[in-house]
């Protein structure tokens, strides 16, 4: 999977975030081009359906709060844009991403939910947030995210048996490369029809597919 070319780096800061964000060009799936994908990724809001998304609160609304991110906890990420501010607090049942579209200290503030396919799972990490803020115990993340272990094992072999085909390994030499040592064993015709191979080629089919845009299908509940 090839990274995002277009997009700047940042450096996440606890106090002053810098105001760096990913142009977008090609679809990037980061809010802010990340330096060490082994830390918090803050990813575009409209793609990962946990972010609460925060805004000024409407005039009228005098009872609506402000919010204070260093309140709540340890933050993982904290980084400004052109866009406002998105920030990753820690939590013992999950992680909550915020964007705070208006980052203005003091400023009320009304949580917007997009009528769009996620709506349910908008609303279920809108909730686990509200509980943190009242002091509760936020409950666990919504049922499919973040990527679930067989997930993200099947992703490294996605990603290992493209870059053997990109590298111009057959399919027989990326199986064996893969731990199917019998494939070196079989023969032209029993080859062909092994499930050894099959499997194989899904890999790099799916592979392929990730790295013309399908990866951003990764960050969506299952």
């Amino acid at each position: 999977m090839h990274r995002c070319g277009s997009a700047s780096r940042t450096a996440p800061s606890p106090r002053t975030p810098p105001s760096r964000r990913s142009r977008g060009a090609g679809g990037c799936p980061f809010a802010t081009a990340p330096d060490d994908l082994t830390e918090p990724v803050v990813w575009r809001p409209e793609l990962t359906a946990v972010t609460v998304i925060l805004d000024a609160a409407p005039d009228g609304f005098a009872s609506a709060q402000p919010v204070d991110p260093h309140s709540l906890g340890a933050l993982l990420a904290d980084l400004a844009g052109i866009d406002g501010r998105h920030v990753i607090v820690a939590d013992a049942g999950g992680e909550h991403r915020l964007w705070l579209r208006d980052p203005t200290p003091g400023r009320p503030l009304a949580a917007i939910i997009p009528l769009d396919r996620d709506f349910v799972t908008r609303i279920a990490a809108l909730l686990r947030f509200h509980r943190r803020l009242l002091g509760r115990e936020a409950g666990p993340l919504p049922r499919g995210w973040p990527l679930t272990p067989y997930r993200l094992a099947r992703l490294n072999l996605i990603l290992r048996a493209l870059d053997l085909r990109d590298g111009g390994a057959t399919y027989r030499q990326i199986a064996v490369e893969l731990g199917r040592e019998d494939a070196a064993k079989l023969s032209a015709s029993d080859w062909k029809m092994s499930a050894s191979r099959s499997f194989v080629v899904r890999l790099v089919r799916d592979g392929i597919a990730i790295m013309k845009g399908d990866y951003r299908k990764l960050l969506r509940i299952r």
